[in-house]
């Protein structure tokens, strides 16, 4: 029975971050994942493959160009599912190898198996093969991320009714698609096809979509949506999904129809903790497979046992469930960490794209502090005309007695490009001051920063 010093249940971001860093401070690591290749969620069904996906679609379709040529223009007229899989595969194949090899270099073990806690120190693992074997450890990383939520009142069916990992897998584009759920997943598919000019109908039962996101972006952002055809629909729940004659019918309870050819349902997602014997060690999850954790160390209730990434919900990022399971590896072997930064970026790749870092102005006007917002539009800036930008803002948000920035918010072409900027005067303490006292390459989008701090310090006035 071999024994490991932190044993890692699954290669997703938060995984392979703590299985790295582990191996960093000289520790003797496991990483066990039942997937066919490394990488997890993230790199075979979530973010890598829906921001590739994303891409493929931006190039083939000419959408950055529809600005000086018409929304007619396209740089390949019959694009098929096959031209979107074809480099989605290429991609997946990339990360998995530069995966294998950072593992490699580090001296991280990995096996290609299913685990199960036999108790508090011991885990079995079961290969595809059948074949079973037994590992203790003195510290586990449970990085098992989530699955897409299936209700049984909804027809799946891998073609016509899908999912958010069926999709990946498609064997035809639909003719006209209803989404139904207006979260980030939701989001980004509806617009990703809406740039392969398919009509999409957009269902969310709330009345509005990413609530977390300062309310002057989503309203643009769906501005943007209905203008280019778009079907929204909001504050209407879901009363029954069926297969009709002609496709997919949802039927919401305001009374109204939705058909389309194909259905794809992002509403919501679930852990992949079923079978891993989380009881046997006394570690509880919610109904949604979710598990609980310190917010600052990431233990479960069993101390040495940790969980990072999507599993224990919000905000199910790669990049925050990176950092979570570095910091949980360096707290696991005594390692200390500096408190973390104020603040850290969203980032949505919709189309177009969505970021956002700090307090919405909803937060801050809750929070009571007098403020002043500056706006600057990339049709106002030279390399937005270049490019043939004609939506998208940055809007910042200032505090009226420090000065000091609270948030800033994008709507746009290269939004989680930009946001950085904005993450890093925060996090440092900047103010108005700085955006109106420094040069910003020219012609570029983040100029845009320049005229939302001017927009703003005209205002605010000089101090």
């Amino acid at each position: 029975m071999e024994h490991f010093e932190m044993l890692v249940i699954g290669s997703g971001p938060s995984g392979r971050r703590a299985a790295v860093q582990a191996a960093k401070l000289g520790h003797t690591v496991l990483v066990a994942d039942k997937g066919r290749n490394l990488g997890g969620v993230s790199v075979h069904t979530g973010t890598i493959p829906s921001k590739t996906l994303r891409e493929t679609v931006l190039n083939l379709s000419g959408w950055r160009e529809r600005g000086f040529y018409g929304r007619g223009y396209r740089v390949k007229q019959d694009i098929s599912s096959h031209d979107l899989i074809q480099r989605l595969h290429k991609t997946l194949d990339h990360e998995v190898e530069v995966l294998q090899h950072q593992f490699m270099r580090n001296g991280v073990r990995h096996a290609r198996a299913t685990a199960h806690f036999i108790d508090a120190n011991r885990v079995r693992l079961t290969a595809d093969t059948g074949e079973i074997n037994e590992v203790t450890f003195d510290h586990a990383m449970i990085s098992v991320g989530t699955r897409p939520y299936r209700p049984a009142t909804v027809p799946f069916d891998g073609a016509r009714v899908l999912d958010s990992d069926e999709v990946l897998e498609m064997d035809r584009l639909p003719r006209t698609l209803t989404v139904i759920g207006g979260g980030v997943i939701g989001v980004e598919y509806a617009t990703i096809f809406s740039a392969l000019d398919v009509p999409v109908t957009l269902i969310e039962p709330r009345e509005r979509i990413l609530d977390f996101v300062d309310r002057e972006l989503v309203d643009d952002f769906i501005h943007q949506l209905r203008d280019r055809g778009v079907t929204v629909r909001l504050g209407s729940a879901v009363q029954t999904v069926e297969m009709g004659a002609t496709g997919p019918e949802v039927t919401l309870t305001d009374g109204r129809t939705v058909r389309s050819d194909m259905l794809l349902y992002a509403a919501g997602r679930v852990g992949n903790v079923e079978g891993l014997g989380l009881d046997t060690v006394g570690i509880a999850v919610d109904a949604r497979g979710r598990i609980k954790v310190d917010a600052e160390t990431f233990q479960t209730s069993v101390s040495h046992i940790y969980a990072c990434g999507d599993v224990i919900g919000f905000p199910s990022l790669a990049s925050t469930s990176m950092e979570q399971g570095r910091v949980a590896a360096c707290h696991a072997f005594g390692v200390p960490l500096p408190p973390p930064p104020e603040t850290f970026p969203y980032g949505i790749y919709a189309v177009p794209e969505i970021s956002t870092v700090g307090q919405s102005e909803e937060e801050v006007r809750k929070s009571g502090v007098a403020y002043e917002c500056g706006v600057g539009r990339f049709r106002e800036t030279s390399r937005g005309h270049i490019m043939g930008v004609h939506a998208g803002f940055l809007k910042l948000i200032f505090s009226q007695e420090t000065r000091r920035l609270l948030g800033a918010h994008i709507v746009g072409e290269g939004a989680t490009e930009l946001i950085h900027i904005g993450q890093a005067v925060i996090n440092l303490g900047g103010t108005v001051d700085f955006f109106v006292e420094n040069a910003f390459n020219y012609p570029t989008l983040a100029e845009a920063y320049k005229i939302a701090g001017l927009d703003a310090w005209n205002r605010m006035g000089r101090r």
